[in-house]
């Protein structure tokens, strides 16, 4: 892995998974199954803000993603935040926000979390970047908003 490319969706659908899944597609990580892990960059890696992915890979592999994930029922919206800072020469983190929010709050959280892990770490943080994305959701239907980043291409999950 040498790239980790920060995409982001919105969806609307009549159920909760199914606005996910809507959300997931308008990133285009929707074919994949997603498997979460904590928030560290590695050292050696990129990250890149892509908005829409590119082909990962063959659909029904297992893609390694850091994940802000909101859904709601309507009439209301939904907000996801990913935020990333890092080490010039080494690793980085990432901190994600979802909720039933205004984006700013939430790029406001996201950066408030930035600071809490920055402060558990000895690196040398250098910059800091936060997408947000947010939707509103009709009465009857579900909303789901999502800031995926994805740590490379997708890998056979069998």
């Amino acid at each position: 892995m040498d790239t980790i490319s920060v995409v982001w969706g919105t969806g609307t659908a009549p159920t909760a998974m199914s606005a996910y899944d809507a959300a997931l597609a308008d990133a285009n990580v929707h074919n994949y199954n997603l498997v979460a892990v904590s928030s560290v960059i590695p050292a050696d890696a990129t990250v890149e803000t892509v908005g829409t992915a590119s082909d990962l890979g063959p659909a029904g592999e297992r893609l390694t993603v850091v994940e802000a994930h909101a859904n709601a029922a309507g009439p209301r919206h939904v907000s996801a935040g990913l935020g990333w800072t890092r080490d010039p020469d080494g690793p980085g983190l990432f901190y994600e926000v979802a909720d039933e929010t205004d984006p700013a709050d939430v790029a406001e959280r996201v950066r408030a979390g930035l600071d809490a892990g920055r402060d558990l770490r000895d690196w040398d943080f250098a910059d800091e970047h936060v997408e947000t994305t947010t939707v509103e959701a009709a009465p009857g239907e579900y909303a789901a908003a999502v800031v995926v980043a994805c740590y490379g291409e997708s890998e056979p999950i069998l």
